[in-house]
């Protein structure tokens, strides 16, 4: 993480400053590849995952 804050990630880099607010973890690489890939390659993955975090993308709380 400590690469990303500091500009050192080029995929981060024009994103800065940047803060975690979800992660995910896999014991598997290939299923956090494939996860990773989902998420990328296809909008309805991502669009999941922003409206399971809407409240705190738009600022708000979550309780």
């Amino acid at each position: 993480m400590e690469e990303h804050k500091t500009g050192k990630v080029f995929s981060t880099k024009k994103y800065l400053p940047v803060n975690l607010i979800y992660y995910e973890t896999y014991i598997s690489k290939s299923d956090a590849f494939n996860r990773e890939k989902t998420l990328k390659n296809y909008g309805s993955g991502l669009a999941k995952l922003k409206m399971r975090l809407k409240d705190t993308l738009q600022g708000g709380r979550a309780g």
